[in-house]
């Protein structure tokens, strides 16, 4: 089976408040869906304590199996919060540093981050408000909320970020049936962006004008291996979105990101991965807070990544034809020399 057979898997909108706020979205257990994760897949290489939650996953899924476990599991509530709480501590005590904070917008102060039960969102409160209130995470039991963790684990600094944006459009807009220019370039990152980082310059422009040859083609060989990182490399993507992260379980050779830009010196791919991941949390909110300043952004400023395209990605793009699918590797708009 080629990833073009794999079937499509339905997925809420990106403009869509419902389902975060939907109480019956809220069981308490470990569907089958957690063991279809492969935990080697490249796109899963840079997530923060992937060992750990790997783990952790592995043996609950696994004990599902186990008729004897099943009920003690599945009346277990909050089983994915108490996971990336671990994970969260663990990450503090490896790098003998504090809990991360939200970034505190308008009046509120400063909030050490955790992982809560759903159920702990007031009925009528906006996630993004009680988060940068609190600093509590509402994550239900299931594979959208793992992905949203691990990211708020791996990015925390560009996730408070994008939550103090949410916050300031809240409290000037309110909540309704359209979230407006900043909040939807906000949510289309946040659940579908990657990062593409580059020592070489005209990788990202090519990128970003639709020149997949000059950008994923012909550079081939300066695009670094997840899985055997290399200080020669000159470009490297990270996912952002968890939600495509979701998405990645099913791979179709369709699924697009919408990507940002970050360019680094030639020592960025000198660094180890926890120390390029570290960088990078610090550079792209800085790259976030200055594009959602900007008067006019819309999430036509990101850029458009086919992410099975991605060099050692997926085996398939070893072979030049991959890129042939003008269905998927679209000329799409140019910018304006």
């Amino acid at each position: 089976m080629t990833a073009t057979d794999l079937p499509a898997k339905p997925y809420p909108t990106a403009s869509s408040d419902a389902s975060i706020n939907d109480p019956s979205a809220c069981d308490s257990q470990l569907d089958d869906s957690f063991a279809a994760i492969d935990w080697q897949a490249p796109w899963l290489c840079h997530l923060n304590q992937l060992g750990y939650i790997s783990k952790a996953i592995t043996k609950l899924s696994s004990l599902r199996d186990d008729s004897a476990q099943t009920d003690r599991i599945e009346n277990t509530p909050d089983i994915i919060a108490k996971v990336l709480n671990t994970a969260l501590q663990q990450q503090a005590d490896d790098l003998l540093q504090s809990l991360p904070q939200t970034k505190p917008a308008l009046n509120n102060q400063a909030q050490t981050l955790q992982f809560v039960s759903q159920n702990a969102l007031p009925e009528g409160e906006a996630y993004e408000s009680f988060i940068g209130t609190t600093g509590n995470i509402p994550t239900r039991d299931n594979l959208h909320d793992l992905f949203n963790g691990s990211i708020w684990l791996t990015f925390p600094k560009t996730k408070a970020l994008l939550n103090y944006y949410h916050m300031l459009e809240i409290e000037q807009q309110g909540i309704g049936a359209s979230r407006g220019r900043v909040r939807d370039t906000i949510t289309v990152f946040d659940e579908n962006g990657a990062i593409l980082v580059t020592a070489e310059p005209s990788i990202g422009e090519a990128l970003i004008d639709f020149d997949w040859q000059a950008s994923l083609v012909a550079p081939r060989d300066k695009w670094d291996k997840p899985q055997a990182l290399n200080s020669d490399s000159q470009a490297a993507v990270y996912i952002f979105g968890h939600a495509l992260l979701e998405k990645l379980l099913q791979p179709r050779k369709a699924l697009c990101a919408h990507s940002i830009v970050i360019n680094v010196t030639q020592d960025f791919f000198a660094l180890s991965l926890s120390e390029r991941i570290s960088h990078l949390d610090k550079r792209v909110a800085d790259y976030m807070e200055a594009l959602l300043s900007q008067p006019d952004v819309t999430p036509r400023k990101l850029s458009p990544l086919p992410i099975l395209g991605v060099p050692h990605y997926w085996a398939e793009n070893a072979n030049s034809s991959f890129y042939e699918d003008s269905q998927v590797f679209r000329s799409g708009r140019r910018r304006q020399k």
